[in-house]
């Protein structure tokens, strides 16, 4: 009898077929090209690392989402990693140490976690990225988001928009304008990522209800931010925010959730997230951070296109494909596939040029159409 189970894969993993693969490489190679032009270099760490030093390089990296397991050479446990950007941290402060500043990286690879969520509940995507090393300032973090804009208009998205926050607010703010103990630091932020009014104020942050207010169309919040801020602790943040979202302006719809920490945890002063058109859920996020271990200031962006690569699969474009009779000239055949003709020979009289899905035939050494 036939097991019914043999083939079936794991929850949250999927084979891509022709078209979806086809889309899924045209997307990585369009986004790694715009990176490439903006002088980021890539890197390919490898799937596999020891969770240590992987858990050691960025604060906040849940190895609880990561698959491990012991390798049989050093005992040790290794990962196999759900996020590319520790990785690139760890090559930014080893191998390429001795690189003049600010270093430059662009990645792409597959990612797994143990387990999806309801929203996504996918457990291998495709990780896209960029990180400029060594910088912490407001043209960094431009950069950074002028060239995630720049990736996803190569890959095919429309109707960006981007939300920034700060995800350092609430420290900054406790340390001087508004107050508070270690203690209550924990249950503002709390209340504030919930966005209880109620729960805020009974949790001693009763001044900080206007941040949860100051949300919106760029132009109003950042302004509404600014009247919060009567001591100036930050008129830095306020500036650095409008410069990058002058950068961008007319490129992307923009808004701002100065409280917003949900996936930032490990980021800095300035965070964003970006969404597009026709995609369902976020396409990436982005920002300022450190490096684990050595504490050098980063800036950059990862992209998760999976739900482009479903929204344009079904369409992708094929290839126009050359069929090769039998005793075909095969000069000819690899002229054209020189010139960019993908070809697909017959291997008997009985092949089918139209069944195996070409345009043209191969006759007296040309392409002709079908």
């Amino acid at each position: 009898m036939t097991d019914p189970t043999r083939d079936l894969l794991p929850e949250g993993l999927e084979d891509r077929l022709p078209q979806s693969a086809a889309a899924a490489a045209r997307i990585e190679r369009a986004a790694l090209e715009a990176m490439d032009a903006w002088g980021y270099d890539r890197v390919r760490p490898p799937l596999v690392e020891f969770e240590k030093s992987m858990a050691a390089r960025m604060h906040g990296f849940a190895t609880r989402q990561m698959f491990r397991f012991v390798d049989p050479k050093s005992l040790r446990m290794l990962a196999l990693r759900s996020d590319m950007t520790v990785q690139v941290g760890r090559i930014a402060a080893t191998s390429l140490a001795g690189r003049p500043r600010p270093l430059r990286l662009c990645y792409a690879g597959q990612v797994a976690r143990i387990a999806g969520d309801q929203l996504d509940p996918r457990r291998e995507a495709l990780q896209l990225g960029a990180e400029l090393i060594g910088s912490d300032t407001a043209p960094a973090a431009g950069e950074i988001l002028e060239l995630a804009i720049a990736a996803l208009e190569a890959i095919g998205a429309s109707g960006i928009s981007v939300d920034f926050a700060l995800p350092d607010l609430v420290d900054t703010l406790a340390a001087e304008e508004f107050p508070l103990d270690a203690e209550q630091v924990a249950a503002v932020r709390r209340e504030l990522d919930a966005k209880d009014a109620g729960a805020l104020k009974d949790a001693g942050g009763a001044s900080y209800l206007p941040l949860l207010y100051a949300a919106g169309p760029f132009e109003e919040a950042i302004a509404k931010l600014a009247q919060i801020d009567a001591s100036g602790a930050l008129t830095s943040r306020i500036d650095g925010l409008r410069k990058i979202a002058e950068r961008v302006a007319g490129r992307a719809r923009l808004t701002l959730d100065p409280s917003e920490r949900h996936g930032f945890e490990y980021k800095s002063w300035f965070g964003f997230t970006i969404y597009a058109e026709g995609v369902r859920g976020t396409l990436g996020r982005g920002g300022t951070y450190r490096i684990g271990g050595t504490d050098e200031p980063a800036t950059g962006f990862s992209l998760y296109p999976e739900e482009l690569v479903e929204a344009v699969g079904a369409s992708e474009p094929r290839a126009k494909a050359l069929f090769l009779p039998l005793g075909h000239d095969r000069a000819a055949a690899s002229k054209l596939r020189a010139e960019g003709w993908r070809t697909i020979a017959a291997l008997s009289e009985t092949d089918d040029a139209k069944a195996l899905g070409c345009s043209h035939r191969l006759a007296g050494g040309a392409a002709v159409k079908l």
